[in-house]
């Protein structure tokens, strides 16, 4: 399985990203847990938006519930990014797992690169 990142970006306070991450080697979304974690320098990561496409159950952390949206069709998860502030700015990861993707502690199985988004 791996998964790869697109369309983060520089932005300014207010604006909005499309987050892409495409998955190859495996059909991913109706087996697995999909999530979005992002990472600061210096701080751990944190997950911001998870997805189950059994159900379609949607989890978001609560600083960015209302602004991001996960969402996913066939094999690429998306990840909908609005009304962005400077706390937000951050290393954007996809994940998967076959059982879950953790949050506390941060463990999955599989992780993309990482895609850079700036919000200033």
């Amino acid at each position: 399985v791996q998964l790869l990142e697109s369309g983060g970006g520089s932005v300014q306070s207010g604006g909005s990203l499309k987050l892409s991450c495409a998955s190859s080697g495996s059909a991913l979304y109706s087996d697995y847990h999909m999530a979005w974690f992002r990472q600061v320098p210096g701080k751990k990561r944190e997950g911001v938006a998870s997805l189950w496409f059994v159900g379609s159950k949607k989890y978001y952390a609560d600083s960015v519930k209302g602004r991001f949206t996960i969402s996913q069709d066939k094999n690429t998860q998306y990840l909908e990014v609005n009304d962005l502030k400077p706390e937000d700015t951050g290393m954007y990861y996809c994940a998967a797992d076959p059982l879950r993707c953790s949050w506390y502690p941060v463990e999955a199985s599989y992780w993309g690169q990482g895609t850079q988004v700036t919000v200033s």
